[in-house]
């Protein structure tokens, strides 16, 4: 499939029709960038999910993607055409317009809102820091309907979930919040260490072991022996916010201006000019 309308896809699945048409652009531009990037080979996903293919359709993987004749069912004829019509122009406005940072191809990831603030790279994703997906303040996502979330569990099944993941864990006190501890906090404001019973673990750890919709929760006690978990945001919360992105938009910040704003330094170059570098380089 080619480049320009496979994007179209990606913006369909990735974010909702009806935001701003400069949020469209902007989702275009870096969901064009992230697949560029790994075409060129500049960066790989982990494993082997997809051997031959430069990326998937899992949107835990890589990027969600939707055909056009899907999409047409899930909005209907007639607002399908004007929904379909909306993308197209946006990835066409900016067609092949990529984000670079300091004369390469950036890698930049989005989520769909933060919980208010986004995350520095290296707090989610332990490793090198990334200069261009720091944390800054993200306005205007309370809009989004999974902004704050809360879900209940058993005590019973919070611990065997606990022990399942970390045989060795123990718990002392019958209270189990008596035995939570909140050591410290991201950047971002998600909780980065947290001690529980005899076991310390990553804010991200325990998102993914109770399938949390974000690291930035708080646990407070539930009704009928349970465990109540608040989450602010939707995703890692690194980059670009999608929610946030249509705030920016609707404001009067044009693409270009919310793609500066959620990755740091970078600057906007064409895959035509990348092309025609790396052919003078020899490459």
């Amino acid at each position: 499939m080619g480049l320009e309308e496979y994007i179209k896809g990606v913006v369909a699945a990735e974010m909702p029709a009806e935001f701003n048409t400069e949020a469209l652009k902007a989702q275009a531009v870096a969901a064009r960038t992230y697949s560029f990037g790994r075409i060129e080979k500049v960066f790989s996903s982990q494993g082997d999910a997809h051997p031959g293919a430069d990326v998937c359709t899992d949107s835990a993987h890589c990027q969600a993607w939707a055909s056009r004749e899907s999409m047409m069912k899930k909005w209907g004829i007639f607002a399908g055409i004007k929904n379909w019509n909306k993308i197209a122009r946006a990835v066409n406005d900016t067609k092949g317009v990529i984000i670079t940072y300091n004369h390469a191809i950036a890698n930049p990831v989005f989520h769909s809102n933060s919980g208010g603030k986004t995350e520095n790279a290296e707090e989610v994703w332990e490793g090198t820091e990334v200069p261009y997906l720091r944390s800054v303040p993200s306005e205007g996502e309370d809009a989004s309907p999974d902004y704050k979330y809360t879900v209940s569990v058993k005590t019973e099944e919070f611990l065997d979930k606990l022990k399942n993941a970390y045989p060795e864990f123990t718990i002392k006190s019958k209270d189990v919040l008596k035995d939570i501890h909140i050591l410290s906090y991201t950047a971002g404001g998600r909780v980065k260490d947290i001690q529980i019973g005899n076991i310390t673990l990553k804010g991200v750890d325990v998102r993914k072991i109770f399938s949390l919709r974000s690291a930035n929760f708080k646990i407070e006690k539930g009704e009928d022996d349970s465990l109540k978990i608040t989450t602010l945001g939707y995703g890692h919360g690194v980059g670009m916010s999608q929610w946030g992105a249509n705030y920016l938009a609707q404001k009067g910040g044009m693409y270009e201006e919310i793609i500066k704003y959620y990755y740091q330094g970078v600057e906007l170059d064409t895959v035509s000019h990348w092309m025609s570098k790396d052919k003078q380089d020899g490459r």
